[in-house]
């Protein structure tokens, strides 16, 4: 994972319905986490980012996903923090919704933000914290985490936190000395070829692989063990790492679930709860936010039926039960796809201007994602249900029916382009039945490749809609004209028909950027570096907006070009790159001794 924030920088009768049916999942019988906050209970996690909230004003925006995460049996968030000016502002907002709301908190430090070598600031983070109510002890120590960080001195940030923390990292076996920790997390939860990509033939590394070596160089300390149900990310060439790839998710969430209930972990992490421009997400689109830009994809694909698919899992788990069955309490379908085939072609759209489909100019036309081979054209259907029935399928011209027994269940359809629909029947009389708010189309929405997930309940779920902020850098870069930045599904409505969405190629913007300023929501740090960058045609989206275009007068090149200053994010290193190459390098952001 590459975190976001820096870098491009969840009562109404609808949700009154969502919170009946939601519980209760035998959570009743579980003590609350402020009686089970021991190293021998088992503790599930969520990561929590809060990179991506900067533009929270007050506890009360946390309140609606401390409540769900609760309703769904999660005992904490990790909340990975940087090192930006928000984060002191929004970790007291999150700690006092959790206080309120009967949840627990703990600090994820993210190490793409944090030094290595500061085991005093981390120290010190972690003693401004601990005597908040809703802290996480465990073993009456104060929990912390962190996302990569291999080689951290574990032993040096206890001393500057003045207390003997219980520390559980994302570090990595081989990478780090298990002896001075309490524990590990592994972050990967989706299979990979060992190198943060897709599996290839030859390399290919499971789930449970990585299991079995945490474990092994654990030993007897406690394993924080992955669950997450798909990663998707498309941020293209403008952003200094381009973003492009996709892990083969399919039926991933349910059969990790699954495999949870068989592997007697000590505790676990869901991977996540708001990242949305990694696709993992399982809480609320809703959820107040800014756009790093991941609208493009995220944008009318709520995810909130993976929540609903783990309740009773997590339950499951927590009771020590092998079998999720005797915790389902009411009948689910809960579906998901892609809202189009892997082979549609999107690079033809970006054929504007004489480019070729896959270029550098500075848009999100980038080719399909690093792993697309892998994904399914499948429609994945999952069952939870107290009597056995009859599920029928159908999505396009493809029809399935399927006698499916009570408990939890999984098959497959052919994914077809057209409306998707789903319906439970016993003894000939149909239950429940629902059409999807969401067509498979043969048009790429918004013009680019779109491998993230829709997924769908029946019953229909409550509506989730991305609110302004989340939409705001949508139509950034982008050269079609009818997608714009607003929800286009509409709410849920059974046997309603599903819209179609069209796109139409737009011009692109003639030459190249001559002026443009910070991004709504990015640090004040980047004004100048924007301001320069920008005028000379160099405005990468997420820290700079560009606000004219034309042909820019680049200065000469100095030959030096910087890169930031230790501690801020990788989000500078383009922009220092480019000013300190050409003549302004401020020492507030950029140095030249790299």
């Amino acid at each position: 994972m590459i975190p976001l924030y820096q870098a491009l920088r969840h009562i109404g009768i609808a949700w009154l319905l969502g919170a009946a049916l939601a519980s209760p999942i035998a959570n009743a019988d579980v003590p609350t986490v402020e009686k089970r906050q021991s190293s021998n209970d088992r503790l599930v996690f969520c990561h929590f980012i809060v990179g991506i909230v900067s533009n929270r004003r007050s506890a009360a925006d946390y309140d609606d996903d401390m409540r769900r995460a609760r309703d769904a049996g999660i005992d904490a968030f990790a909340l990975n923090i940087g090192v930006d000016d928000y984060t002191d502002q929004q970790l007291d907002y999150a700690y006092e919704s959790a206080d309120r709301n009967g949840m627990k908190v703990f600090i994820s430090f993210d190490f793409n933000w944090y030094n290595r070598d500061d085991s005093a600031g981390v120290g010190r983070k972690v003693a401004q914290y601990a005597g908040r109510p809703a802290q996480l002890y465990v073993d009456n120590r104060v929990f912390a985490s962190t996302f990569a960080g291999s080689g951290f001195n574990a032993q040096a940030m206890r001393s500057a936190a003045g207390s003997n923390v219980f520390f559980v990292p994302n570090f990595a076996p081989g990478q780090a000395d298990a002896a001075p920790l309490d524990g590990a997390f592994n972050w990967m939860g989706w299979p990979h070829n060992g190198n943060n990509k897709a599996p290839t033939p030859g390399n290919s590394v499971s789930v449970a692989d990585g299991d079995r070596s945490y474990r092994n160089w654990l030993g007897n300390k406690k394993y924080m063990a992955p669950v997450s149900p798909w990663f998707f990310t498309h941020f293209g060439p403008e952003v200094s790492w381009s973003k492009n790839w996709v892990f083969p998710g399919g039926s991933l969430i349910y059969d990790r679930w699954n495999e949870v209930l068989r592997s007697d972990f000590d505790m676990l992490e869901i991977v996540t709860w708001n990242d949305y421009g990694e696709s993992h997400y399982i809480g609320p689109l809703s959820s107040p936010h800014y756009d790093d830009g991941s609208s493009k994809w995220a944008n009318d694909m709520p995810h909130l039926g993976w929540l609903e698919l783990s309740k009773p899992f997590i339950a499951a788990y927590k009771a020590r039960a092998t079998s999720v069955n005797e915790f389902i309490t009411q009948d689910q379908i809960i579906y998901w796809y892609r809202r189009t085939l892997r082979t549609l072609d999107c690079d033809a759209t970006d054929t504007t201007a004489g480019r070729p489909a896959n270029n550098d100019s500075g848009n999100y036309f980038m080719g399909r994602p690093n792993g697309w081979e892998t994904m399914e054209d499948v429609v994945y259907v999952s069952t939870l249900l107290r009597q056995g029935g009859d599920i029928t399928v159908r999505s396009g011209g493809n029809s399935r029916t399927v006698s499916v027994p009570a408990g939890a269940n999984l098959f497959t359809v052919p994914a077809g382009v057209g409306a998707q629909f789903f319906s439970l029947s016993r003894g000939g009389n149909v239950v429940m039945q629902d059409t999807s708010l969401m067509n498979i189309e043969n048009v790429c929405p918004c013009g680019l490749y779109n491998f993230n997930s829709y997924v769908g309940t029946v019953p229909a779920g409550e509506s989730d809609q991305l609110q302004p902020e989340g939409l705001s850098s949508l139509t950034v870069g982008l050269r079609v004209a009818t997608c714009q930045p607003q929800p286009s599904l509409g709410t849920p409505n059974p046997g309603a028909p599903t819209p179609t969405v069209t796109s139409q190629p737009q011009p692109a913007p003639t030459g190249s950027c001559i002026r443009g300023t910070v991004a709504d929501g990015q640090s004040g740090n980047f004004i100048g570096l924007c301001n320069f960058s920008c005028e000379y045609g160099y405005c990468p989206p997420g820290p700079c907006q560009c606000l004219a275009y034309g042909t820019p007068a680049v200065p000469p090149e100095t030959g030096s070009p910087g890169c930031p200053l230790p501690g801020l994010g990788d989000a500078y290193l383009g922009l220092c790159s480019f000013t300190c190459n050409h003549g302004y390098c401020p020492n507030t952001a950029c140095t030249t001794s790299c």
